[in-house]
């Protein structure tokens, strides 16, 4: 087709941001939760159709800066000292407030343990179909 959107099955269409730093406390130890520490985050959006790959629109599509803010204003409020659950609780947020079908997330603290340069936790969940 000459606008470049072909007549084909669509797999999986995902959008990412990846290295988003923040600052939060988290941490099981008594002073992790006294001390902010920056964190890494990498989101894998599955979008729920490829609208916006045939629209050009951003109506159809996932607002990545919109997912940005809403990430850093969970942060900002954690109630989770177990990066565990905090991964969770990102990966529900991304299912719940922006549809996708499925997400990946991944969430790193930085220089957390001496000699190792990052620690972390990765989730992956879909959509029930």
């Amino acid at each position: 087709m000459a606008d470049g959107v072909g007549s084909y099955n669509f797999l999986m269409n995902t959008i990412f941001i990846h290295d988003l730093r923040v600052s939060t406390r988290i941490g099981v130890y008594e002073w992790e939760r006294h001390l902010p520490q920056t964190i890494r985050i990498d989101v894998d959006i599955e979008l729920p159709s490829a609208r916006a790959f045939e629209s050009g629109e951003l109506a159809d599509a996932v607002d990545y800066a919109a997912v940005v803010r809403r990430i850093r204003a969970f942060t900002a409020t954690n109630p989770h000292p177990l990066l565990e659950r905090f991964t969770e609780a990102i990966a529900t947020l991304v299912l719940d407030e922006f549809g996708a079908a499925g997400v990946k997330v991944r969430v790193a603290k930085l220089g957390a343990i001496p000699g190792v340069r990052e620690i972390g936790v990765t989730a992956e969940r879909r959509r029930d179909r």
